[in-house]
C-alpha cells in the first residue's frame, strides 16, 4: 500500500449544477476518470470573454498560492484568440480543479500523518462551484477561495519573498571547513561568504569594502544572532555545524515548506472547542486549549530524527507517581550497552536492573558479573528497567494515553536541556518543562487529589497510578510554519515531513468523485 492516499493517474472530478438552459461543450474527459464512467461537463457560465480571460491569468498565478499551474491544464493565452469556445471550457475547467484544491487541499491524507486535519463537510463545494459558474467575475472566487484558510495572507506574503529570491538565482552557498565552528570576534577566510549569505537581511554587511571583509565583527555578529534566532537555533553568535547547515539550506526547500503550510491549512473546519493539549514537535511546544484560548503553553522535548515522535490523536487517561522505566529494546542495545561497558557498578547504582529469561522465567542478573565485551547492538539477551527515583529517565510522573507506539508524556531529570532551543533529543517520547502545571490539570475534578496528597505520594518514593476523572484529548502534530500575531515563523523540518507532504501534492492530481446534490458535495472519493 503507498504512503499516501492519492492517485497520480486520477483527475479531480466535479460536475456543475445546470443552470439555465444554456450551451454545453462536453470536452474529452481527463485520462483515467474513474471507472472510465463519469464525464466532465463544463457550463456556459455568466462571465464574459474579458473576465475569462482575467481568470486564466488568475490561475496562471497559482504559485501565489502554493499550487502549480500546470497541474491544471491551464490553457496557454494564445488559445484565446485561436479558439475562444474551447479557451473558455478549459479555463471554467481548470478553474474547478483548482477550487477543489484551494478550499479541500491538494493533499488529504498520508501514512502516519493523523495530525492532518481534514473535514471536507465544513466546505460546501457545491455552492463554491455554482457561485464559480455564475460569478461574472470568476477569478474572484479563485481569489476568496485562495485566502480562505486562517494566516493565508501573511505564509503568501512569505512564500513571494523567498520566490523571489529563488528567481533571482538563490542565495550563495558558503564553501570550506564546516565542520569548524566560527568564532566571534574572529578573523576567518569564510566571513566574506558569511556576509554574502546574510546580505537579504542586512545590505550594509556587503556594502563597498566590507564585502571582502574577513572580519567577524559585531554588525555581522548582530546579524547572524537574528538569523539564529529566526531558525529557532542558539542565538550565541558562534557558527556551528548546525547553523553552517541551516544557512546553507537551499531556498527552493523554503519555498516546498511555505507551499505545504498553505495546504495544510486548507478544508480543516471550525477548530474543536473542549480542553485539549496539542504538541507541535517541529516547534518544541504544548499547548493546553479550551477553545482557542491557551491555557498553558510549555517547552517540550521530542523524538530526535532517528528515533522520531510520531504524530497521534489520543487521550490522556491516566497519571503514575514515581515510575519505573522499561527500558526499550533499543534504547538498552544503543544507549545503555556503551555505559555498562563503562562502569557496570555505576549503572547498577543509578537504578538500572538487568534481567534475562532462563527456561521461561525472568531472572535478575548482577551486571558487575556479566562481560559486556561479548555482547553488541544486533546481540544483547538482556533487558533493563530502572527504578524509580530522582535519576529516573521518567522523572516524578508519567502521563499515559494508551497508542500502539508506546508514546506518554513524562518529567525529566535533565531539565538544563530546556534551555536549547532546538530539543529533539528523546527516544521518541515528549519530556515536558512544567509537568506540575500539566498535573494540576489533568487532575482537575478528580476526587481525592488535591496539590497535599500530590505532594505525599511523590515524597514516599512509591509507584502510584490514578486515572483521570476527565480524559484530555492529545494531539501530536507536525507543523513546521505558524503565523502568530501575523508574523510568519519558521523551523526546520526535522523529519523530512514536509519534504514528504511535498512530493504527495506534485504527485497528487486526485480523483475526486463529487456528486452534487441540494447544492452540497458529499463524498471526496480516493484521496
Amino acid at each position: 500500500m503507498p504512503g499516501d492516499i492519492t492517485n497520480p493517474d486520477m483527475r479531480a472530478l466535479i460536475v456543475l449544477p445546470f443552470l439555465a438552459a444554456s450551451a454545453v461543450l462536453v470536452l474529452p474527459p481527463a485520462p483515467a476518470l474513474a471507472q472510465g464512467s463519469a464525464i466532465l461537463a463544463t457550463e456556459t457560465s455568466a462571465a464574459s470573454a474579458a473576465a475569462i480571460t482575467r481568470l486564466a491569468e488568475r490561475l496562471a498565478r497559482l504559485e501565489e498560492d502554493g499550487l502549480d499551474p500546470g497541474w491544471y491544464g491551464v490553457p496557454a493565452p494564445e488559445t484565446a484568440s485561436a479558439d475562444p469556445a474551447r479557451h473558455r471550457v478549459e479555463t471554467l475547467r481548470a478553474a474547478q480543479l483548482a477550487l477543489s484544491d484551494l478550499l479541500l487541499g491538494r493533499v488529504a491524507s498520508l501514512r502516519g500523518r493523523v495530525d492532518l486535519r481534514r473535514d471536507p463537510a465544513s466546505v460546501n463545494l457545491g455552492a463554491w462551484v455554482a457561485e464559480l459558474a455564475s460569478a461574472s467575475e470568476p477569478a474572484q472566487v479563485i481569489d476568496r477561495a485562495a485566502n480562505l484558510p486562517q494566516g493565508a495572507a501573511a505564509i503568501k506574503a512569505e512564500l513571494a519573498r523567498y520566490r523571489a529570491v529563488a528567481a533571482a538565482g538563490g542565495w550563495p552557498r558558503i564553501t570550506g571547513d564546516l565542520r569548524r565552528t566560527l568564532e566571534p570576534g574572529t578573523t576567518d577566510a569564510r566571513v566574506p561568504q558569511l556576509r554574502a549569505r546574510l546580505a537579504a537581511y542586512d545590505p550594509a554587511l556587503v556594502a563597498g569594502a566590507e564585502a571582502n571583509n574577513p572580519a567577524y565583527d559585531a554588525r555581522l555578529q548582530d546579524a547572524v544572532r537574528a538569523f539564529q534566532a529566526s531558525e529557532g537555533l542558539e542565538a550565541d553568535g558562534r557558527v556551528g555545524a548546525i547553523s553552517w547547515q541551516v544557512l546553507n539550506t537551499p531556498v527552493e526547500n523554503k519555498v516546498a515548506q511555505l507551499r505545504v503550510a498553505l495546504d495544510m491549512r486548507r478544508g480543516q473546519g471550525a477548530r474543536p472547542t473542549e480542553r485539549r493539549i496539542e504538541v507541535n514537535v517541529p516547534h518544541f511546544r504544548l499547548h493546553l486549549l479550551e477553545g482557542d484560548r491557551v491555557v498553558q503553553d510549555m517547552a517540550v522535548i521530542v523524538g530526535r530524527p532517528d528515533r522520531q515522535t510520531p504524530m497521534l490523536n489520543v487521550r490522556m487517561t491516566a497519571v503514575q507517581f514515581n515510575p519505573p522505566w522499561g527500558v526499550p529494546e533499543r534504547n538498552a542495545r544503543e544507549d545503555l550497552l556503551p555505559r555498562f561497558r563503562r562502569d557496570p557498578a555505576g549503572m547498577q547504582a543509578r537504578g538500572f536492573r538487568l534481567y534475562q529469561r532462563v527456561d521461561g522465567e525472568v531472572v535478575q542478573v548482577d551486571p558487575t558479573t556479566v562481560d559486556f565485551t561479548n555482547y553488541s547492538r544486533t546481540h544483547f539477551p538482556y533487558f533493563v528497567r530502572q527504578d524509580a527515583g530522582d535519576a529516573n529517565a521518567l522523572g516524578r510522573i508519567k502521563f499515559v494515553m494508551p497508542n500502539n507506539d508506546d508514546i506518554f508524556m513524562h518529567d525529566t531529570p535533565d531539565r538544563h536541556l530546556f534551555r536549547r532551543p532546538d530539543r529533539a533529543f528523546s527516544s521518541g517520547c515528549i519530556r515536558l518543562e512544567r509537568p506540575m502545571d500539566l498535573l494540576a490539570e489533568a487532575l482537575s475534578g478528580t476526587s481525592g487529589w488535591d496539590r497535599a496528597r500530590v505532594d505525599r505520594v511523590l515524597a514516599s518514593r512509591g509507584t502510584v497510578s490514578t486515572q483521570v476523572a476527565r480524559s484530555i484529548p492529545v494531539r501530536l502534530h507536525y507543523t513546521t510554519t505558524i503565523v502568530d500575531g501575523g508574523r510568519v515563523i519558521m523551523r526546520p523540518d526535522i523529519y523530512g515531513l514536509d519534504a514528504q507532504y511535498a512530493r504527495a501534492m506534485e504527485r497528487g492530481a486526485q480523483q475526486r468523485l463529487a456528486s452534487v446534490e441540494g447544492g452540497a458535495v458529499r463524498g471526496t472519493g480516493a484521496r
